[in-house]
């Protein structure tokens, strides 16, 4: 029998991130979709964010995206989300925005393209150093669309090149995050395809490096919590980007697809010790929130991550390793399935009450009136946003 207590207190102290980039307008490749109410500046976006923890108070952290965010005083920004009670976490780069990056950004043939490249992943470090960041989150698009375009290996040493120049950077309690995805935009082959290759880079470097999983840069099947458990077992699992996708890389609002499997993992960050307080394991949403209310959005993917972790908190560990060890595959699959199918909700309104909080966190926002206050300040100047 597990003690609902423990699962309680474990409950209260998870801390789960929002990025900047889902408060803003966001679309598919071929539209990009115009909200009312929308921040027009990233102080702006920490505003919203701060609603997603003043409703769940499990959202403290917001991560920033270079050069979206950029403004000309990081401290100055990092105040702003002290005063507004989130702090900025992980500085994402970005490298994949550019013309110059049509063939790739660290591993580009042209060096001048390098070059500059690498550079904004250096300015990238100073702007933690301004906020007082631990996490730079680095992900590359490049790959090549055609079998002989440009020579695979000599495009690893590349990569190894700048992301050597990057981790020698990195100063006292910093450390990146290094993503992988199987494919698009590059459609032949992509320079960091997998967990094996950003962990074998990252094993190479040092334990400053860190591979982090996205829920969505996976072949279809492919078994992701193995995926964690093994990088958990080895030190190396330094986060997550939680999303869902019924087909590719769709972004969409984590468990929507599949909640079992977001359970799963959940399990296994548990299993593993991943949910440790010193663990170091960063739990990021990545969604963009193309025809949805961006800030209820968040707040029902913070709800969805917490009941998932709500349920993997229940498994009965002392059940399932006697009957592991008794050979009992029924008896099992069976405690797992009991934890998975156990209706937390209730739990998790009385955890929200103790913490001072409204027990149905969506509801308490829009009766805030939060959003129609911003829907009438913000409607001069240019909408946050990414072009399509």
């Amino acid at each position: 029998m597990v003690d609902t207590s423990a699962v309680k207190d474990a409950l209260r102290r998870q801390q789960i991130e929002t990025p900047s980039w889902a408060y803003g307008n966001s679309g598919t490749r071929f539209k990009v979709f115009a909200q009312e109410g929308v921040p027009r500046t990233p102080w702006e976006k920490i505003d919203d964010a701060a609603q997603v923890h003043r409703f769940t108070g499990v959202a403290p952290i917001v991560a920033v995206h270079i050069p979206w965010d950029r403004v000309d005083d990081y401290a100055a920004l990092a105040a702003h989300a002290e005063e507004s009670g989130v702090r900025i976490g992980a500085v994402n780069t970005n490298v994949f925005q550019d013309d110059d990056y049509r063939l790739g950004s660290v591993t580009n043939p042209d060096p001048a393209v390098r070059r500059k490249a690498l550079d904004h992943l250096l300015e990238a470090v100073d702007i933690m150093d301004a906020t007082g960041s631990r996490d730079l989150k680095l992900w590359f698009s490049d790959g090549t669309n055609y079998p002989g375009q440009d020579d695979v290996r000599t495009r690893q040493d590349r990569m190894a090149e700048a992301l050597a120049a990057v981790y020698e950077r990195l100063g006292e309690g910093q450390r990146f995050l290094l993503e992988y995805k199987l494919f698009e935009p590059a459609f032949y082959m992509t320079d960091l395809p997998d967990w094996g290759a950003s962990y074998a880079h990252c094993v190479k470097l040092g334990p400053k490096a860190q591979v982090v999983v996205d829920t969505g840069h996976h072949a279809p099947g492919t078994n992701i919590e193995f995926i964690v458990a093994f990088l958990l077992r080895e030190g190396r699992l330094g986060g997550f980007d939680f999303n869902s996708r019924f087909y590719a890389d769709d972004d969409l609002m984590v468990g929507a697809a599949d909640p079992f499997q977001l359970f799963r993992i959940m399990y296994e960050v548990v299993r593993g010790g991943g949910y440790d307080p010193d663990s170091g394991v960063a739990f990021m949403l990545d969604q963009c929130h193309n025809i949805e209310p961006k800030i209820q959005g968040q707040i029902r993917s913070v709800m969805n991550v917490q009941e998932a972790t709500a349920k993997a908190l229940l498994v009965d560990g002392d059940a399932l390793r006697a009957a592991q060890e008794a050979g009992d595959v029924l008896e099992a699959n069976a405690v797992f399935m009991d934890a998975y199918n156990t209706d937390v909700r209730p739990l998790l309104a009385e955890l929200r009450e103790e913490m001072g909080l409204h027990p149905d966190p969506v509801a308490a926002y829009r009766a805030s009136g939060y959003f129609e206050r911003v829907r009438a300040e913000r409607t001069a100047g240019q909408a946050a946003g990414w072009g399509a």
